[in-house]
């Protein structure tokens, strides 16, 4: 598996150089999965863009379902209100889907915004698929900035982390902050959810994993990744105790067979990477991860490369038997696991 692509980030940089400054553009495309950061960059449009006493009779909101080329033009065309800008925000509208005479009115109207008008389009359930042929997706990119919200890096997640803590009067190494993304995952909504759960519950100035492991809620992959350790002691009672676990947090077989096909991929990936002499940044770098590439090339020690290879064969047939056969998926699932356990 190759290294995932760097995501384009050139957008929020140019966001920020415009907030920062006070002179927001006049149109911005508001996209990604890192639904906090977009929200928050939202709110600093708003506040930049909104001023005056007068500032939230500037703002003009449109739904997908109020969208056309003639509501979006009289929205742009309204002068502000004791104020120097007007902001119209639309919401979850795909251009891209538009008709072909409404494309066109859309290019005329994103060709020609007001200098007073700063319009921004947010992608919040609808994916942003631009169509790289069109006037349209050319228009967009001569007057406008396309703001990609990605997930952060580990650093800059980490530090994140650690300074939400802070500002709740709690404290957090590195480590152990590494370990909380990689156990509740890297958005950061959700990681907002559980540094205040964490923090509420920890009765020191400092958090400990006692704390993390008390009350923070689990994703899907740092539960399965869990399943290896016990596989390796042939402890297939406890193995069996945490696919329990992960139907307890509502996880279809499905769902967990996939999750784990790929940890044992992974586990495969950094056996042979043993095998070649390399290391937990090379299987890091394969995987586009960070934490927990050491923990993977720990747990591969204990399993011999025949294994491993056996291992990724038997959840491929597995999955396969689930989509295929008929059979109970749970009593499949459960025959991997006595099988892999065994086999160890």
């Amino acid at each position: 598996m190759p290294p995932k692509d760097k995501p384009d980030n050139s957008g929020l940089g140019k966001l920020k150089k415009d907030l920062s400054a006070g002179r927001p553009g006049q149109l911005y495309i508001f996209h990604g999965e890192e639904t906090y950061l977009r929200d928050h960059y939202l709110g600093r449009l708003r506040e930049t863009v909104l001023t005056g006493g007068l500032g939230e009779f500037n703002r003009h909101d449109l739904s997908a379902g109020d969208m056309s080329p003639h509501a979006l033009a009289e929205a742009v065309d309204c002068l502000p209100m004791m104020a120097e800008r007007t902001l119209v925000e639309v919401t979850d509208f795909d251009l891209f889907k538009a008709g072909e005479g409404d494309r066109e009115a859309y290019v005329r109207i994103l060709s020609g915004l007001p200098a007073y008008c700063c319009l921004v389009f947010v992608y919040d359930v609808l994916e942003y698929k631009p169509d790289a042929r069109t006037k349209l997706a050319q228009a967009v990119k001569a007057h406008g900035t396309a703001v990609n919200f990605t997930r952060q890096s580990p650093r800059e997640l980490s530090d994140w982390v650690r300074r939400h803590f802070r500002a709740l009067g709690k404290d957090i190494d590195a480590r152990l902050s590494e370990e909380l993304i990689f156990l509740c995952g890297s958005l950061m909504h959700s990681l907002q959810q559980e540094i205040s759960k964490i923090a509420a519950y920890a009765k020191g100035d400092k958090i400990t994993r006692g704390d993390i492991e008390a009350v923070a809620t689990p994703q899907l992959d740092a539960v399965v990744f869990r399943i290896a350790d016990p596989i390796g002691e042939k402890n297939f009672d406890k193995a069996a105790s945490i696919l329990g676990e992960l139907y307890q947090m509502q996880k279809s077989p499905y769902e967990i067979m996939s999750a784990l096909g790929k940890q044992l991929r992974q586990l495969y990936s950094a056996r042979l990477a043993l095998a070649a002499g390399k290391g937990g940044s090379y299987v890091a770098q394969l995987w586009g991860m960070r934490f927990p590439a050491d923990r993977l090339i720990v747990s591969a020690r204990r399993f011999s490369l025949p294994w491993c290879r056996r291992a990724v064969i038997c959840c491929a047939r597995t999955d396969l038997a689930m989509k295929s056969t008929g059979q109970d998926p749970k009593e499949l699932l459960t025959t991997l696991l006595l099988e892999l356990a065994n086999a160890a």
